[in-house]
């Protein structure tokens, strides 16, 4: 392959290659597998980089987390994350426990899932009327807009340098895991729009789509939102409801562990008007929705724009779904039909699906084995882009193509190269680069690529789907490393952005 100006030239024959290019810069490979660069549609770099760098309660006890936070008690403000009380067997975090690790610090833990967190004293002492605010509990996680105060007034307690080099951390790391591009998903609830201006002016090799949560009014305000911000899309996490874990996932049948259908933080005419406002003015929506009554609201939403503007119009905005969870057939059916993306996460069905999983606890067997259905989608053309939510689940492409691929559900995986494609092709066009070549490696394209030491190479299609193409080495069909359970996962050695390279291992 050889690459001038940041953009492959040529691919074939090693002789000719040389021969063609005969002052070229050679980098032997030695055995190692190129393959076209990631990209991830959906993370949070500032809550992905303080996790690097702070406290991380994935821990497998309440008090091994307590003391992870002890250690971390002589910071000003103190922001841990990943704690999950699904699998700890001595209780959740609460109040007292917080400030017991760490006095009179301002403590901010959020879930798992980010869409609960424990507050210390001190941090919910600096939100007004905190008790007032739906989600607020004297002593437990809190959630909803409660958990949304606490949050905004523990990132206003950090610093321009400390959310920079958070921004950085996490570039860094995408870096390392070959990904050359992510789609930031912030908003005002989330990280603000302090942490969204530092990160537009932050240079670095990997390229930052910014994504801003904020519901627009009308045509003129989602454009006075784009140019304020300067956001590439309103998209991203646009709540239209909360999380499974937290019981706050918007549903149409109420939870199997509690008495409550979830959470609508936007109603069915917001919802409308954004997509409509957005449409009109030929910007890209999207929402965050994991419920199936959330998804209902987002379908409602879109068959109104393309009544009002059509179904071309819509397609061209290419707006998108963050999620998707829970989506029927005839959802996917209007849904690929109007060209919306589905931006999804394959580990969280590695994580939290199967029999005994937290979804099967949540909404009960039945129920739990129709998420994160890839396969229904895929077969309605739905596009399709895979991602980590990170600092939700690591920055690890290989991982998400390998859950891709071993859903817990019989008929719901697809196949490696289609997780793939989700993984780069698919990735570029729901952020809107829809030139036919990028996320590959052919003359014309970007040269765009991660190196990688792998142990084997082959040619899979899933047990449970039918492939549209030959495993058979006759074919000709390019090999993906060996993804299988158990199989060690490849290891980045280089990843090139347009040329230049960006990482490099020792």
């Amino acid at each position: 392959m050889a690459v001038e100006d940041g953009v492959v030239t040529w691919i074939g024959e090693d002789r000719t290659g040389r021969a063609l290019h005969p002052g070229a810069e050679v980098i032997d490979l030695s055995g190692a597998f190129v393959a076209p660069a990631f990209v991830d549609t959906h993370v949070h770099l500032s809550a992905t980089g303080l996790r690097l760098t702070g406290p991380h309660l994935a821990t497998p006890t309440r008090a091994a987390a307590l003391a992870e936070l002890r250690g971390h008690a002589t910071a000003g403000v103190v922001l841990a994350r990943g704690w999950d009380p699904d699998v700890w067997p001595d209780g959740p975090l609460t109040v007292t426990d917080l400030d017991a690790a760490c006095g009179d610090r301002a403590v901010y833990a959020a879930r798992v899932d980010e869409h609960s967190a424990q507050a210390s004293t001190a941090l919910r002492a600096a939100v007004p009327d905190l008790v007032a605010l739906d989600g607020y509990h004297p002593e437990l996680a809190l959630t909803g807009p409660a958990h949304d105060a606490v949050r905004v007034a523990a990132q206003d307690a950090l610093t321009d340098a400390q959310i920079t080099a958070a921004h950085r951390a996490a570039l860094d790391a995408a870096a390392a895991t070959g990904i050359v591009a992510v789609h930031e998903c912030s908003g005002p609830e989330i990280a603000g729009e302090r942490d969204f201006a530092l990160l537009r002016g932050l240079q670095h090799g990997v390229q930052v789509r910014r994504y801003w949560g904020e519901a627009a009014r009308d045509a003129a305000h989602a454009t006075e939102l784009m140019t304020r911000t300067g956001a590439h899309g309103l998209a991203g996490d646009l709540f239209v409801d909360g999380s499974l874990g937290s019981h706050t996932a918007l549903l149409s049948a109420p939870y199997a562990d509690a008495d409550t259908v979830g959470t609508a933080v936007l109603d069915q005419a917001a919802v409308t008007t954004h997509v409509l406002a957005c449409t009109e003015a030929r910007i890209q929506a999207g929402f965050h929705a994991i419920g199936d009554a959330a998804v209902g609201r987002v379908v409602t939403a879109l068959a109104a724009a393309v009544d009002a503007f059509g179904g071309p119009r819509v397609a061209a905005c290419g707006h998108r779904i963050e999620h998707a969870e829970m989506v029927t057939a005839r959802q996917a059916e209007r849904l690929g039909a109007w060209a919306v993306h589905a931006s999804m996460q394959p580990a969280f069905d590695a994580l939290w699906g199967g029999g005994s999983g937290m979804y099967a606890r949540r909404l009960g067997p039945d129920r739990a084995a129709g998420l994160n259905d890839f396969a229904l989608l895929a077969r309605n053309a739905v596009p399709l882009a895979f991602s980590s939510d990170s600092p939700v689940t690591p920055l690890d492409p290989w991982a998400t193509i390998r859950a891709a691929t071993t859903h817990h559900t019989a008929g719901s995986a697809v196949s490696p190269r289609a997780a793939f494609t989700a993984s780069t092709r698919g990735a570029w066009r729901a952020g809107g680069v829809r030139d036919g070549i990028a996320g590959t490696l052919v003359p014309g394209a970007p040269a765009s690529y991660a190196v990688w030491d792998v142990d084997e190479l082959v040619v899979k299609a899933p047990a449970d789907a039918v492939a549209r193409w030959s495993t058979d080495p006759r074919a000709g069909v390019a090999p993906l490393p060996d993804l299988s359970p158990g199989a060690r996962l490849p290891r980045c050695l280089r990843t090139v952005s347009a040329g230049v390279t960006i990482f490099e291992a020792a």
